[in-house]
Parts: C-alpha cells; structure tokens; sequence
C-alpha cells in the first residue's frame, strides 16, 4: 500500500485523535466518584433496610401498646364498676361480698402485671425510637454524600463529553480528507492492537511496541519508498518515519 508522507503523518494525527478519545473514554469509566456512588448506594440501601425494619417495629409495638391501654382500660372499668357495687352497701351476701373483694383483687392484680408491661413497651418504644433517629440521621448524611458524589460525577461527565465531541468533529473532519484502504487498515490494526493502528518511528523504536527494530528491519525500512506504508515486523503496526527515525 502506498500515501504519500504526508498523508501518512495526517494519519498520526487521526491516532492521536483516536488515543485521546480512549483516553477520555477511560476516564469516564474510571471516574473515582462512580466508585463512591457504588459504595455509598449500598450503604443507603443497607440503612433503608434497617429504617424500614426498625419503623415497622415500631408500628408493630405501637399496635401491642394500643392493645394493651384497651384491656387496662377494661380492667379499670370492672374494677371501677365492682368498687362502686362494693361502696354502694347494698351487698348483704357475705360470700357475694367476699367474691366481689376477690375480683377486685385480682384485677387489681392485672391491672398491676398490665401496667408493667405497658411500660416496658414505652421503654422499648423509646429505644427504637432512639434507634430510627440514629439510622435516619445517619442514611441522611451518606444520602448527602452520595447526592454530592453525583453532583460530582455528572459535572465530570459534561466535561469529558465536551472535550470528547470536539475530538470526535476533529476526528469526522480528518478522517474523509484520508485514502479509505489506509484508513481501513490502520481501523483493522487499531482494533486488534490496544487502539494503536499507526505509531511513529523514532530514534530506530517503533512507539506503539517500544522495541527497536533490528539491523535488517531498520535496513528493509530504510531502503522503502518515502510512499510506501511500512509496519513493524513486531507489532505489526503502521509505522510512520519521520526526521527523528534514525534511518
């Protein structure tokens, strides 16, 4: 294949076009706040978890403390009701007399054990309570982080993308001006070569491989036409002389 030299040196100009895309493609991958984003998404999502856990406890607890003010509130009305019955002198029946005492005791009784257990749920209300607070207060501070981090990332993206659209019109301009079969072959080598299908060669070193070329290749280079596209015996690349060859 033949182009002239300096069609040749224009096809430095699309790698060099082409590695920064790569280059700014990588960066966009790479960008440390996708891996803060990650981190702290699972973070999040752990500490929803755990909110949601600890608010249906809640829920679950408010429903046991409801129940439970209902059956004091039973409790407390027999009572009342008995003591009234009681106050009232109009029991003459000892052993109806004696019942009716007994009954008082004994829900005085579970009105005491009820009681005791409505306050251990308080108790336990407030320490879940205690609890939500701390969770929420802490998913709200990686919520920040995280919403600072995609901030930051987006911001990122925009930039690379604008330095990337003006290498990618650059490139849209550079390429057509190119023959098509030079352009189809540097794309074949590019694609199998890391993205490097042209590399210069300079001081007798091929730059996509970084190997100097041995006696007989720098002589089979040198003795090419100035329009011959040549390739490195190593890494097969097209390799473009220039005065800093060495030849």
């Amino acid at each position: 294949m033949k182009a002239d030299p300096a069609t040749q040196h224009r096809l430095l100009d699309l790698q060099a076009l082409d590695s920064g895309l790569d280059r700014l493609a990588a960066r966009r991958r790479d960008l440390p706040e996708l891996a803060v984003i990650a981190e702290r998404t699972k973070v999040v999502d752990s500490l929803t978890a755990d909110v949601v856990r600890v608010e249906t406890e809640i829920s679950d607890l408010g429903r046991a403390q409801r129940r439970l003010d209902d059956e004091i509130d039973l409790v407390r009305a027999r009572a009342d009701r008995d003591r009234r019955r009681l106050d009232s002198g109009q029991i003459g029946n000892a052993r109806e007399l004696e019942n009716l005492q007994a009954e008082l005791a004994s829900l005085a009784r579970r009105q005491g054990v009820l009681e005791d257990e409505a306050l251990e749920k308080m108790e336990a209300a407030e320490e879940l309570d205690g609890r939500l607070a701390k969770l929420t207060g802490e998913r709200d501070r990686v919520q920040a982080e995280l919403d600072a981090a995609a901030r930051a990332r987006d911001a990122g993206f925009a930039e690379i993308d604008a330095q990337a659209g003006d290498r990618r019109r650059e490139r849209e301009a550079l390429a057509p001006t190119l023959p098509a079969p030079l352009v189809a072959l540097y794309e074949k080598i590019r694609a199998a070569s890391n993205g490097v299908g042209a590399a210069k060669l300079v001081r007798r070193r091929c730059e996509g491989c970084h190997l100097e070329l041995s006696g007989a290749d720098l002589r089979e280079v040198a003795a090419a036409a100035p329009d011959e596209v040549v390739r490195c015996e190593e890494c097969r690349r097209i390799l473009v002389r220039t005065a800093e060859s060495g030849l």
